[in-house]
């Protein structure tokens, strides 16, 4: 398996040079800078993959190509926007860039509710608490309806908690829920973001699946003439929030994406934490069952809590058996290598890592440190030698 790092170029603290002494092979990285819905130009292509290249390393992922929130809901004349995807496409084709990773949730990106819950031993991580969550739709918001999306007791705590907070808590929280990923992407306020839904009126889960296959139409035959290969990231979390419907978040999702465009270049990124956080979800069990369209692998585990709630743990302390997953990985390489197929090796990166140690001393990217992704890197790499050793 390639180990590789996500890299955020310019709004990185923590420099290649760093994340050559990782151990890793394989860069992750975008153009995040470029608002949604813009060409990717050659030259900016070039120079980011430059610096890589100087750097020893190979930029082996894009993540992410995101896609213009226009095309989620099928909105007016997408023309011009699927042509500029498909150009982007075609710039990173050019610089033997091959692999895109992207998502298909509505509005945000990944959602968490607190950015630094403490774990054991001083260090923090990302979690998402159902109760604060709730109290978000329901007493911030003001989304009556989300009362019915929450068992009883966590409404209940919801309400309590809204009465009995600071507006500096709202304040945090806001922050929390706004964080998703860095780069040129729209942050609300409570007002922008009722505004920013209403937007999605009328568009449940069969409307999205239609604007979704739209976009497997319109792009997996680019992706097969420029010899790339697209894999969709898993929602997180993998559950309805704020009203909007999420279509990516277990196996039956995962094989209707599948056959909604059955080609070898439409596949899917392995999230071992997103698909982890539902409890339905039997995290190896899946990959196995889509392992031969599994073209990108994010390794990181969760801790689950009856009431929804879930927090990062540790890369081989959570629910998710991860030594059984990366068996799946490795069988699965082994059929490729058999088979002769090009994309005998899976790219994986260590994903959400505890911030810890000196981890606390810089203003890292949340839930991207630099110990805390070593750690989780070097603990997936002991896996991994002793399942190729019989181990």
């Amino acid at each position: 398996m390639i180990e590789s790092w996500r890299w955020y170029g310019d709004l990185d603290q923590i420099t290649l040079d760093e994340v050559a002494q990782t151990g890793a092979r394989g860069i992750v990285t975008a153009l995040h800078e470029i608002p949604y819905g813009r060409v990717w130009s050659a030259e900016a292509i070039v120079e980011r993959n430059n610096r890589v290249k100087a750097a020893g390393f190979d930029w082996v992922v894009v993540e992410s190509l995101p896609i213009h929130e226009d095309i989620k809901r099928g909105t007016g004349d997408l023309t011009g926007l699927f042509a500029a995807y498909r150009q982007s496409m075609a710039n990173l084709a050019a610089e033997g860039i091959k692999v895109i990773c992207y998502n298909f949730m509505p509005l945000l990106d990944w959602t968490r509710t607190n950015l630094a819950a403490p774990v054991a031993g001083g260090a923090t991580c990302l979690r998402f608490e159902a109760v604060h969550m709730a109290a978000f739709e329901i007493h911030m918001l003001g989304r009556e309806a989300a009362t019915q999306d929450y068992p009883a007791d966590v409404v209940t705590k919801a309400a309590a908690w809204a009465q009995n907070v600071s507006e500096a808590d709202r304040a945090a929280l806001l922050g929390a829920v706004m964080a998703g990923m860095p780069g040129a992407f729209d942050r609300y306020d409570i007002a922008g973001l009722r505004g920013a839904l209403t937007r999605y009126d009328g568009i449940d889960r069969t409307a999205l699946r239609a604007n979704y296959k739209r976009f497997l139409d319109e792009i997996i035959p680019t992706a097969e003439e420029l010899g790339m290969r697209m894999c969709v990231h898993p929602d997180d979390p993998p559950r309805d929030i704020l009203g909007l419907p999420r279509i990516v978040s277990n196996g039956d999702d995962l094989d209707w994406v599948l056959g909604a465009y059955d080609s070898p270049v439409n596949g899917i990124t392995l999230c071992s934490g997103s698909l982890g956080a539902n409890p339905a979800n039997d995290v190896p069990a899946i990959a196995a069952r889509v392992a031969d369209r599994v073209h990108f692998a994010h390794l990181r585990n969760v801790r689950k809590d009856p009431d929804g709630s879930f927090e990062e743990a540790a890369h081989l302390d959570g629910d998710t058996d991860m030594v059984a997953l990366i068996r799946v990985l490795l069988a699965e390489q082994a059929k490729r290598t058999q088979a002769g197929r090009a994309d005998q090796q899976i790219a994986f990166r260590p994903d959400h890592g505890h911030h810890m140690l000196s981890d606390h001393a810089r203003d890292l990217i949340a839930g991207y440190p630099l110990i805390g992704r070593l750690r989780g890197l070097a603990e997936l790499r002991g896996v991994i030698a002793a399942v190729q050793a019989g181990a």
